[in-house]
């Protein structure tokens, strides 16, 4: 299926060492995949196979297993082309590629052996790594049981991420430092097959759930770690966090952009009912094209800024004090917040023709309210940043 798209054909078993051009490629199949995923309410099975024939699912992971290390600025603008072309592509670009990274770095030996030995086999992680299960320990694994919403990704994943405070002598240990993210075979889990939703509906976001599965301690590690067990880049010595904000932040800016686009070609040819003139000789349309331009400009050089300074700190030597990570999250929610604003001017300036169902544009405003609304860009993230730089806070869980 792939071969009959060019461009892909030139990527085709590759690692994805330029991730914005293997990105690009999949431009046209992407316009001719959406409609069958959000008719499949997961990625088409052509998408996801593009994705491993161009590298791009290895992206991320470290160099023994397909990745390819890039710079975070590579990373964003990645993640910003996936989701300009489709918001649940993009979706899966920030659900797959940091979940495999993740297990590709911060696993043990034995369960990278077990991950990602065999180069010939196309392993993909997705899942919920926030702690919705308990494990109790047996001193070489943990016993592993609860129910997780939400894993975008999971419909074509081998493995699945699941996080989970650990129960040791019958006693769960509630500290923030404890916590681990088990990786677990999908035939241990079930799945609920309930994403019916406004939006995103091309993510195989499922709610899934385990109950008494035995999960090896070589496959487990710690949720919030900054030390990996194999890999240079910089990005595996941020942790978690850092990179799921600025996934969360490239893919609003990506469906936005579109939008704007969008709305900026339409308008050469529009002409609205009473009017004389197409749409892009209204000045209120040349001026708030120019304002939201600027505000989606201003938001990607702030995403951009904050994710390099962190970047050039890691580079250094240097950890990620409290306030640098709270400067992180704080770029990723104002983003996200920019983008859903100039999404919504866009989507009132195209005026009936972004109401058609199944339109480029209609989807992405469905899409971009649904994302948007995700807890790791809301407001708390303000709150809890503020009270960082104001003192009141020396830390807090998960910024």
């Amino acid at each position: 299926m792939t071969a009959t798209f060019e461009g892909l054909t030139d990527l085709q078993g590759a690692a994805a060492a330029d991730g914005i051009a293997a990105a690009r490629s999949l431009r046209q199949l992407s316009r001719v995949e959406a409609g069958s995923s959000e008719g499949e309410r997961t990625l088409s099975v052509p998408l996801v196979e593009a994705l491993w024939d161009t590298g791009l699912m290895t992206y991320l992971n470290v160099p023994e297993a397909g990745g390819s290390q890039p710079s975070f600025a590579e990373v964003i603008e990645t993640w910003i082309e996936l989701a300009w072309q489709d918001a649940s592509l993009g979706w899966i670009g920030i659900a797959n590629l940091p979940s495999s990274m993740a297990a590709s770095a911060y696993l043990p030996d034995a369960g990278f052996q077990e991950l990602f030995g065999d180069a010939g086999r196309r392993v993909t992680v997705a899942g919920r790594f926030f702690p919705n299960g308990t494990g109790a320990a047996t001193g070489d694994g943990y016993v592993l049981s609860g129910s997780w919403n939400f894993g975008s990704g999971t419909g074509h994943s081998q493995y699945v991420a699941c996080g989970f405070f650990p129960v040791v002598d019958g006693e769960a240990v509630f500290d923030f430092a404890e916590i681990r993210a088990a990786i677990v075979p999908r035939e241990q889990v079930v799945f609920n097959d309930g994403w019916h939703v406004q939006g995103l509906k091309g993510t195989g976001s499922y709610d899934y759930s385990v109950t008494d599965a035995f999960v090896p301690a070589e496959r487990c590690f710690p949720l919030f770690t900054r030390t990996p067990e194999r890999g240079t880049s910089p990005l595996f010595r941020m942790g978690l966090m850092p990179i799921t904000a600025a996934g969360h932040a490239s893919w609003a800016l990506g469906v936005s952009k579109s939008m704007l686009d969008d709305v900026a070609e339409l308008a050469l040819t529009k002409v609205r009912m009473s009017d004389m003139d197409t749409l892009a000789r209204r000045q209120t349309f040349q001026r708030n094209l120019a304002h939201f331009t600027g505000m989606w400009r201003a938001a990607r050089a702030g995403v951009l800024d904050a994710f390099g300074e962190a970047e050039r700190i890691i580079q250094a030597g240097e950890a990620l004090t409290p306030r640098v990570r709270a400067d992180l999250r704080v770029a990723a929610t104002y983003a996200t917040e920019a983008a859903r604003e100039v999404a919504q001017w866009a989507h009132l300036a195209a005026g009936t023709t972004a109401i058609r169902e199944g339109s480029r544009m209609e989807r992405a405003f469905r899409d971009i309210y649904t994302g948007t609304q995700h807890a790791f860009v809301s407001e708390k993230t303000y709150m809890d940043a503020a009270s960082i730089w104001l003192g009141l806070e020396e830390d807090l869980p998960g910024v």
